[in-house]
């Protein structure tokens, strides 16, 4: 028996969305259709968000309280519409991975229960330069979001006196990320000393922010993780969910 479907039309493509009834958030009684009427409602931001970047893809084919797949290759059997940006690994390995263009990629992975998308800070044309610098403040145990908030103050203040605006978005239920638009012009390694450098003054400037790595050696403070600058990492979008 074939899956119960809906269509949905995103401008000029028309998304085939299977079993739109489906759980996803059983507490809050939120289904498939609901997570995708959610991405076409924050359209042009999420769009805005992931465009030209390699994008890795967490869903929740169970629902949020099942098992999380983390996707890095979109799945082969796909619309000739749904754009890939290849990128390779310390391994010579590659993946394909999504690379959104416009809005109805962002609905086909919401129908593959894609709760919320993790971008590279480099996009299509040129993966390993970034052009993204970001910023997490990380409130370690004892510290809260205001605290959280305080530095994010000072890292505002520190970004202007370099010329440098700094895009604010929550990150998990306490936490913040900075991301900041660079010139493509230097590599992951170099990004990531300047995010440390960077961390470092902020650093200087109040007691309530660290940089130690070992977590023992943090105590009570707002942690400014540099490391989510390295080859790599993602961090949850905007407009994620």
């Amino acid at each position: 028996m074939a899956s119960p479907f809906i269509e949905l039309e995103v401008g000029e493509r028309v998304v085939k969305l299977t079993n739109p009834d489906k759980v996803l958030f059983p507490k809050a009684k939120k289904t498939k259709r609901d997570l995708a009427e959610y991405y076409l409602a924050v359209g042009d931001g999420i769009v805005r968000t992931l465009y030209e970047r390699p994008t890795q893809l967490r869903r929740f084919p169970d629902g949020i309280d099942g098992e999380a797949i983390y996707q890095k290759r979109v799945p082969e059997k796909r619309p000739e519409w749904v754009e890939t940006a290849r990128v390779t690994f310390p391994s010579g390995r590659h993946a394909d991975e999504l690379c959104v263009t416009e809005l109805a990629q962002v609905i086909w992975a919401a129908n593959l229960a894609v709760v919320d998308f993790h971008p590279w800070p480099s996009r299509r044309r040129d993966t390993e330069h970034p052009d993204e610098l970001r910023i997490d403040i990380d409130p370690q145990p004892g510290t809260t979001f205001k605290d959280a908030k305080k530095v994010a103050g000072l890292v505002r203040e520190v970004l202007g006196e370099i010329g440098y605006t700094g895009w604010p978005k929550t990150s998990g239920n306490r936490g913040i990320h900075i991301a900041c638009r660079i010139e493509p012009n230097w590599t992951f390694p170099e990004v990531r000393r300047c995010a440390l450098a960077f961390a470092r003054e902020v650093e200087r400037r109040s007691p309530l922010v660290t940089t130690a790595w070992w977590k023992e050696e943090r105590g009570e403070r707002v942690f400014i993780d540099y490391n989510q600058n390295a080859r790599d990492r993602t961090i949850a979008s905007a407009y994620s969910v």
